[in-house]
Order: C-alpha cells, then structure tokens, then sequence
C-alpha cells in the first residue's frame, strides 16, 4: 500500500512538472490582445523564458503563469509548430472572435496545427 501511495504520488508530480503554460496579455494605444501559449514538448526553462517573455516594442505585456489554460478561448491553434524549430504548443486565442478570420489560416498553413473552436 505504501508503495502504491508512493506511486500515486510520482505520477502526481510529473504530471504536474508537464503541465505548463502562460497567458501573455499585451497592449497599446488601439491593441488588446490575450493568448495562452501550452506547452507541449518546448524545453521548460526555454519556454518560461523565451516564448512567455515576447518583446513587443511599444506595448505593455503582462505574463502570468499557470498549470493549463484557461476556458473561455474563441479558438484554439492545437499542435502549432514554431517556425524553424522541431517545437509544438497549443495556443489559444481570447477576445474578439471575428479574429479568427485570420488566425484559422495562419494557423493551418503557417504553424501546420489544428484549429479548433472550443
């Protein structure tokens, strides 16, 4: 039974130490956008530090981090490949859902991911 326990608890804490995103939320005169980047197999400290870190001149960039994404998204870009790079994330998108317009496509062509609508 101890070990069961043990065991139970091991696949708790990797499931957990998987589980990463980060919700980044940027603004400026006439822009609001908010997007939760989930990590699928991006190296940890790569993606806390680089992907949930954008440098967007001229705009106010709030990141917060959590275990998944929150619901609420109007799309959500599963699977998306970065470019030039052998990683994937999902990424969902928040706020105007007219924008999806355009996100679909890039979604599809230029990250070769799945568009899905919540």
């Amino acid at each position: 039974m101890r070990w069961m326990g043990l065991s139970l608890l091991l696949t708790l804490a990797c499931g957990e130490a998987l589980a990463q995103a980060c919700v980044v939320h940027s603004q400026a005169e006439r822009l609001d956008v908010k997007v939760c980047q989930e990590n699928r197999n991006i190296p940890e400290k790569l993606f806390a530090d680089g992907f949930c870190q954008p440098k967007l001149a001229g705009q106010t960039v709030e990141v917060q981090y959590v275990d998944q994404c929150p619901s609420g998204a109007f799309g959500v870009c599963s699977n998306a490949q970065v470019a030039n790079m052998p990683y994937r994330q999902d990424i969902h998108y928040y706020g105007v859902a007219t924008d999806a317009a355009y996100l679909k496509p890039f979604c599809e062509a230029q990250s070769q991911g799945t568009w899905l609508k919540p």
